[in-house]
């Protein structure tokens, strides 16, 4: 078999398809670093490889894996996505429904062919690994020193920026963190003496480095991930428990080690859940309630809530937030998108796009999740990330545009390339990961 499960005669047989099992690990190496500094390069790497499964597909004549049923949901939630779309009259939408499909596909690209070969799923933990620490290590740079290697200060309401110029460090840190991390940690801790102290040593610097970067939905998010895994891996119960304890202790300092992380982390947030009504968030939330009341079945086509949050007709409260706005926050209920995916999916699609859209996602974590008690380590660190990147109660990115969309994606195929490879009994496990 081939790296991507056609037979050998196939691969054999054709240079075009040996060109593409040799170019694609390249191109996915470079993907991490291209999600984090340049948009339009991660969009373009997305895509090509998209298309070279494709290509290989076609070539190979392989095309199974249209029968998964995760994949037919997908296919399904498209299809949905773009059809509503056509019912709004306006191309804008259609054609950017139809380049959602390229998100999906990179998916299926990973979990169906680029991740079938050990040495390109060991390839790309390394890449995962490189972008985490850089994250980090950038972040506490700055807390140390003030600035980043770049020169730029940590942002004014406190949070630190890490590599970035502007507070972006914590929704990718808290997704990677997990397969980068979760490996060497537990190596260490099965491992005795120093190994275990080292193993340890990484796990309360990971959750430090989360609090400190000083965001409170990825601080939420790590400690839900931290959840996960330690449900999943009994050795890890014992030091998740003393990560967290150790982790509420520098939260209880942050007044005295950095008061404008306190004043984000606590404070804020305290105030926004006490009146989350007229929050920023709320606003929003209610804005993308009241679409979806208007249009409950096929809502607004992609990209619906940008295009009509501002209309007059849906500036009004919506009951049970608990808002004292009577125009529902006007203009302030607006933004590119209600920063929630289920919130954002079910304006676009309406009622039964969020239910294929909620079926999808319970199809990815059920493949990602299969077997995962006696699983290595990386896998089930990348099932705490999906599990965190799709959580339904948080504030979020909108899914389907770039960094969000490479790292939710990327994580996701990886997961289910992983899962596809453990059912296969494919050579090559990653030891010790």
């Amino acid at each position: 078999m081939t790296a991507g499960g056609a037979p050998d005669g196939a691969a054999s047989g054709g240079p075009g398809l040996r060109r593409l099992e040799a170019a694609a690990p390249v191109l996915l190496a470079v993907l991490p670093l291209a999600v984090l500094y340049s948009r339009a390069a991660a969009d373009m790497l997305i895509s090509l490889l998209g298309l070279m499964f494709l290509l290989r597909c076609a070539l190979a004549g392989e095309w199974g894996w249209t029968r998964a049923g995760w994949a037919r949901l997908a296919g399904a939630f498209w299809l949905w996505i773009v059809l509503c779309s056509l019912l709004t009259g306006q191309a804008r939408p259609v054609l950017q429904g139809l380049a959602m499909g390229r998100m999906l596909l990179f998916v299926a690209a990973l979990s169906e062919w680029l991740l079938a070969v050990a040495a390109t799923r060991r390839l790309l933990w390394w890449a995962v690994l490189a972008a985490a620490a850089w994250i980090g290590l950038q972040a506490w740079q700055q807390f140390l020193l003030g600035v980043n290697l770049f020169g730029d200060p940590r942002w004014g309401d406190g949070a630190l920026t890490g590599p970035f110029r502007k507070p972006e460090a914590g929704s990718p840190f808290v997704l990677l963190l997990f397969p980068a991390f979760l490996p060497p940690v537990l190596t260490g801790l099965r491992g005795a003496g120093w190994r275990r102290v080292a193993g340890l040593a990484l796990l309360l610097a990971v959750v430090a480095t989360t609090v400190l970067i000083g965001q409170r939905m990825p601080t939420l998010l790590m400690l839900l991930g931290l959840l996960v895994t330690a449900l999943l891996i009994r050795r890890l119960r014992l030091p998740v428990l003393a990560a967290l304890a150790v982790g509420g202790v520098l939260l209880a300092l942050t007044p005295v080690l950095s008061p404008p992380t306190y004043g984000k982390l606590v404070l804020r947030f305290a105030d926004q859940m006490e009146h989350f009504g007229d929050s920023a968030y709320g606003l929003l939330f209610a804005r993308a309630g009241v679409m979806l009341e208007a249009h409950p079945w096929t809502g607004q086509g992609f990209d619906g809530f940008r295009l009509h949050c501002g209309d007059a007709a849906y500036q009004h409260p919506l009951p049970g937030l608990g808002t004292t706005r009577a125009d529902g926050g006007g203009l302030e209920g607006c933004n590119l998108h209600p920063h929630n995916y289920y919130l954002d999916v079910a304006v676009s699609g309406g009622l039964p796009g969020l239910v294929l859209f909620v079926a999808l996602v319970a199809a990815w974590l059920r493949a990602a999740g299969r077997g995962l008690r006696d699983a290595a380590a990386v896998r089930v660190g990348l099932f705490a990330s999906v599990v965190v990147a799709l959580w339904p109660v948080a504030s979020t990115s909108a899914l389907f545009t770039i960094p969000t969309a490479g790292w939710v994606f990327l994580l996701l195929g990886w997961a289910l390339g992983e899962a596809r490879a453990a059912d296969s009994g494919l050579p090559g496990r990653m030891a010790g990961v």
